[in-house]
């Protein structure tokens, strides 16, 4: 499983086919994919990770500081193209990344440890394998990859 995590000022994601949107203030965005062959301890791995990252700053400027400290939002977007392989020729390969029906149930557990970690009010989420507008303000930039493998 991997999950790009990016701490941001605000993000949001608007899904026009579903008059659907979700919005969060400072916290982090997380594009999540889910590899063939992933199982619930690596999703387990995956959001336990996640929300004790410490990439928040404290009073000194550190990142020494993770989301149960700050009280900060998650918003987590599925992204199958995170295991888009593009070693070879232009068009990426994606034999890598599960099955939607594997993968969205891994997505769904995740979200849902996730607010066990965290809180229900403070996870947000897009709709699993929609065509989505994902608006991330990157704050510092700080961007980093959790793998689970």
């Amino acid at each position: 499983m991997r999950a790009l995590v990016q701490r941001v000022t605000e993000g949001s994601v608007e899904i026009e086919s579903e008059n659907y949107s979700a919005s969060i203030g400072k916290g982090m965005v997380i594009l999540l994919g889910v590899k063939e062959g992933d199982s619930e301890d690596d999703m387990n791995f995956a959001a336990d990770k996640c929300s004790n990252l410490r990439i928040f700053e404290d009073e000194n400027g550190k990142m020494n500081l993770s989301l149960k400290d700050t009280g900060g939002e998650v918003l987590v977007i599925s992204q199958f193209t995170l295991y888009g392989d593009a070693r070879k020729g232009n068009r990426p390969n994606f034999t890598d990344a599960a099955k939607p029906e594997s993968a969205k149930e891994l997505y769904e557990k995740f979200i849902l440890r996730m607010k066990q970690n965290l809180g229900d009010e403070k996870i947000k989420s897009g709709i699993f394998s929609a065509m989505m507008l994902v608006k991330i303000f990157n704050d510092g930039p700080v961007t980093v990859l959790v793998e689970s493998k």
